[in-house]
């Protein structure tokens, strides 16, 4: 069995912690744009212990605000690069490449294409040819748009599987790959297989993730280039 001492000691403190108030000083209720602020701070004081560069800190917090899961903090792994190559590929207008439609509906304020082609004909037509899920065969049908491209995976370790088949075999690289499936089944699997692929990635080392952890981390990438942008 997984050890989880690390998880169940932040956890416990969490728990026993004092949250912020939901209420200000004047009494009155906080708008949203208060609330985030607070709660980024919240987790930042959490994440004080870790050893972060401002990029990965700003990648963790958002997938951590979107979760409420500090177990995060321990397990996201941000490859030292992928920060800078993520911000170029957005710069330069490249597409961010999805595995499920789930995924594409919570990624926000980018200007880049986003695109998702899970529930087209030709994926369908694809899957059963090559005896392929729809989600790799997705990736196949993607292929000419995948290199320097982010590709975001937040549902299908195939997905992700054939991301790295591709690159293997001197097919595209993307800039970034987003890796971060949920699952017991070829989840954790997929996203140790990224660590060592050699492509620039965002991930974690556990079971947990999904298309809300996927998208949170996309949106610090789009939310970190509108600020250099305005800088």
């Amino acid at each position: 069995m997984p050890k989880q001492n690390d998880i169940l000691n932040i956890e416990n403190f969490i728990a026993e912690e004092p949250r912020p108030s939901l209420m200000g000083a004047d009494g009155l209720a906080l708008v949203g744009g208060e609330i985030a602020r607070r709660s980024h701070e919240y987790i930042d004081q959490i994440l004080e212990s870790e050893k972060l560069d401002s990029g990965s800190r700003s990648i963790i917090r958002r997938v951590i605000h979107s979760t409420a899961d500090f177990s995060f903090a321990k397990s996201m792994k941000v490859h030292p690069q992928a920060f800078d190559r993520g911000l170029e590929a957005l710069a330069a207008g490249e597409p961010i490449i999805c595995d499920v439609n789930m995924v594409k509906a919570g990624i926000t304020s980018v200007d880049n294409d986003v695109i998702c082609k899970i529930k087209t004909k030709k994926v369908f037509k694809t899957a059963k040819k090559l005896n392929l899920t729809r989600a790799a065969a997705a990736m196949e049908v993607l292929k000419d748009h995948l290199e320097g491209s982010i590709v975001v995976v937040g549902n299908a370790p195939t997905a992700l599987f054939k991301i790295m088949e591709m690159a293997a075999n001197g097919g595209p690289k993307p800039a970034v790959v987003i890796g971060l499936p949920v699952g017991f089944v070829g989840a954790r699997e997929s996203k140790l297989a990224l660590i060592e692929s050699g492509l620039c990635y965002i991930t974690n080392t556990s079971c947990k993730g999904g298309s809300p952890v996927a998208a949170a981390a996309m949106n610090a990438l789009a939310y970190l280039r509108k600020e250099e942008h305005v800088i």
